[in-house]
């Protein structure tokens, strides 16, 4: 086998997840599967005796292995002052086709794609590994991070419930292992958390006939076997190398625009799609908020407050606790001259739900969970609309309602 030909850029894969087990098990399927690959992983173990550990290995072992300090305390930082030019040497050495970065397991994979990109390096496949049985303990998990020693930085207030749940919706590929735990509830769950991604197995080694990855001393004589050219057409490997636009992935999470999950309803897993064109009155809302938060494992979207009509609000919920977050001004909100400021992706979303007289103003909340109790749900969500009276009231009137969420958004 030919090393990689003259020109050709890098191939970077990152793979990630809280789901140790199953990451790692993504990861060696691809070194097996994918000749000329290796593997950087960044172990954010050690940040608490001022560094991480680095290291680089193939199918056949340790390459190398060094220490990066910190930056301002952070291993995250350190991860990504350190990751970009170890790419940048692999891509030099000619040797490398594809470089797998097996993130530790709190890092989520968005800030790093978007690291690699900014670094003039090209990202070909984000992965999440999961196992099926772990996807309801890890949504309804709410201990912090640094209780369980997984925070990457002294100021990390990360939960694990919401951490895996950014990680599991971030990826468009999830590599799902063969849990025996796993039940039709717990599949169903992973799929209507995440409907557009697509779900890969990872199997148990290599396919038949496939040897293992080349040696880098076979690289660069050009001695590999050949046979192991045809390990490339695995589907994890395919999807490993299929492409990666990360604009597109950061526009699918963004409150304004984000691809939410549609209605579904099977194995006794249901997703409610919450969809109104009236406002939220503040304190009935934040009186509320406990038992609209604990109904599901994993609630998400956009909402609006009468107080603050033109304030976008994202709703992110997971392991019981909820982050409420301004998202910017609706469009409705801005005058014409600004919209040409506005990524075209954004106004595109907006246009496809306009209203005559609200514009893209609305609630459109998503909820998904096992034995979810909809109809409940519904009437809950309903009480903390205005009413008619207050809705008729008009705006001058809803920015005179008590501010009950200035303290939640930090105002």
């Amino acid at each position: 086998m030919e090393g990689p030909k003259e020109g050709v850029p890098l191939a970077v894969a990152i793979v990630g997840g809280l789901h140790a087990d199953a990451r790692k098990a993504a990861v060696e399927r691809l070194l097996t599967d994918v000749p000329g690959s290796v593997v950087l992983h960044h172990d954010l173990a050690t940040a608490a005796a001022g560094t991480v550990v680095r290291t680089v290995r193939d199918a056949t072992g340790l390459l190398s292995a060094d220490e990066a300090p910190l930056v301002n305390d952070c291993a995250c930082c350190a991860l990504r002052e350190d990751l970009v030019p170890e790419l940048r040497r692999l891509a030099d050495d000619g040797l490398t086709r594809l470089a797998i970065v097996e993130l530790w397991d709190s890092v989520e994979p968005k800030a790093m794609a978007e690291v690699v990109t900014a670094g003039g390096l090209t990202v070909t496949g984000v992965i999440t590994a999961v196992d099926p049985a772990l996807v309801l303990p890890y949504l309804g998990n709410g201990d912090d991070l640094a209780d369980r020693g997984l925070a990457a930085a002294a100021t990390d207030q990360r939960t694990i419930a919401d951490t895996f749940a950014r990680q599991l919706e971030y990826a468009p590929v999830l590599a799902v292992a063969d849990s025996e735990e796993a039940d039709d509830e717990d599949r169903e769950l992973l799929a209507q958390l995440h409907p557009t991604a697509r779900q890969v197995p990872i199997g148990h080694g290599g396919p038949v006939g496939v040897q293992p990855t080349a040696r880098p001393d076979e690289r660069a004589a050009g001695t590999a076997r050949p046979d192991a050219q045809a390990s490339a057409r695995s589907p994890l490997a395919a999807a490993a190398l299929a492409g990666f636009d990360v604009e597109a992935a950061a526009a699918a999470q963004h409150p304004a625009c984000a691809l939410l999950p549609a209605e579904a309803d099977a194995h006794g897993v249901s997703t409610l799609v919450w969809h109104r064109r009236r406002p939220f009155h503040p304190e009935r809302l934040y009186e509320a908020l406990e038992d609209i938060t604990c109904a599901a494992a994993r609630s998400r979207g956009r909402f609006w407050l009468a107080d603050k009509p033109d304030v976008l609000l994202h709703w992110d919920a997971a392991g019981g606790a909820l982050c409420v977050e301004s998202a910017g001004p609706w469009l409705a909100s801005l005058p014409d001259a600004a919209w040409e400021m506005v990524p075209p992706v954004r106004r595109a979303a907006a246009a496809m739900d306009w209203h005559p007289e609200h514009g893209d103003c609305c609630q459109h909340l998503v909820f998904t969970s096992p034995a979810l109790d909809r109809d409940g749900l519904e009437r809950l969500l309903e009480h903390c609309l205005l009413t008619d009276a207050e809705y008729a009231a008009g705006r001058d009137a809803w920015k005179q309602l008590p501010p009950a969420f200035d303290t939640l958004l930090e105002v």
